[in-house]
């Protein structure tokens, strides 16, 4: 019987570590993706992007941006997420707190920017795990 406890021990053992390796490697990457436009350049910056709220960074390197907001759609699922607005927490540097995600898939994040070159919208495709 030991013997059947010793096997049963390591079985477990082993799907435990195989469980561990496989969760580690399905979690969600960091989101960092660059789009330029004619009048601004920006960087989005998501830590743990995932279905629910979210922390989204906005990093705007080209040009003066005075506001800045963000709105996902999923064309795929006819979905689409309102506009969160940002707040600029130093200058060039926005974020954004709400739910922009509702399921996984591919979103395509669209960055609205306004400030003294006028308006511009800029867009992004993503993987939401």
């Amino acid at each position: 019987m030991k013997r059947w406890h010793a096997g049963a021990a390591a079985t477990l053992a082993a799907a435990a570590v195989a469980l561990f390796v496989a969760g580690r490697s399905t979690a969600a990457r960091p989101v960092d993706l660059t789009t330029t436009g004619t009048r601004y350049a920006a960087t989005i910056l998501i830590a743990d992007p995932a279905p629910g709220r979210i922390t989204v960074e906005i990093q705007v390197s080209e040009g003066d941006a005075d506001t800045v907001t963000l709105s996902a759609v999923m064309t795929e699922m006819g979905h689409s997420t309102p506009e969160i607005p940002a707040t600029e927490r130093e200058p060039g540097r926005f974020v954004a707190v709400g739910e922009l995600f509702s399921m996984s898939g591919v979103w395509e994040l669209s960055i609205r920017l306004d400030g003294p070159a006028g308006e511009e919208q800029l867009a992004v495709r993503t993987l939401i795990t």
